[in-house]
């Protein structure tokens, strides 16, 4: 599902697209709970007149993300992509030259659009073993350093580690943890904006 938060601005205003999994489409709490609603809300009380459009859907690889990445960059033209993607791939093991390929190309694609591009990266759970963890890991840096994009190497810093900001499945963030989430992003946002 795709939501388009809405903006005081008109339809000329810069467009922030996030393209991601659950954790960006305010799985099981209130949409305008979740980081991207409350990104629009901090947008707008600064006086900035962006757009956020929220490409974002649960349970989405970055194979799934890639595939309908080009019609979301035609029909949004974002001035800034940010990527939040790579979790769904590192829980169902998917190879992980497969996801950096897939990155990269969704980079060069916002890119080849016009668009300023962020990463978000994510860590898996120590279950996964050591050498895959890494693995998987390892790839948001190599994709950001390749493709000279900022990165914030853990989008759940701060929040996966304290159950109490975790739902009851201890994946998905509570509401109360979103506006963590976004300051998590802002710092390696804003400059982008």
């Amino acid at each position: 599902m795709l939501f388009v938060a809405p903006a005081q601005a008109g339809n000329g205003a810069p467009v922030v697209m996030i393209l991601g999994d659950s954790l960006s489409a305010a799985y099981g709490i209130p949409y305008d709970s979740g980081w991207v609603g409350l990104l629009q809300a901090r947008l707008t009380e600064r006086g900035r007149p962006h757009r956020v459009v929220n490409a974002s859907i649960s349970g989405d690889t970055t194979r799934g993300a890639l595939a309908r990445l080009p019609a979301a960059l035609e029909r949004h033209r974002p001035s800034v992509l940010v990527i939040e993607l790579g979790g769904n791939d590192g829980l169902r093991g998917i190879d992980a030259a497969e996801m950096r390929a897939n990155l990269r190309r969704m980079v060069e694609l916002g890119r080849a659009s016009g668009a300023r591009v962020l990463l978000l990266g994510m860590l898996l759970p120590p279950n996964y073993g050591k050498a895959f963890v890494e693995r998987f890991h390892r790839v948001y840096h190599e994709v950001a350093e390749e493709m000279r994009v900022p990165l914030h190497p853990f989008f759940l810093e701060g929040v996966a580690e304290d159950r109490m900001l975790m739902q009851n499945d201890g994946i998905h963030p509570t509401a109360e943890a979103q506006p963590r989430l976004l300051d998590n992003v802002w710092p390696v946002l804003e400059p982008l904006l």
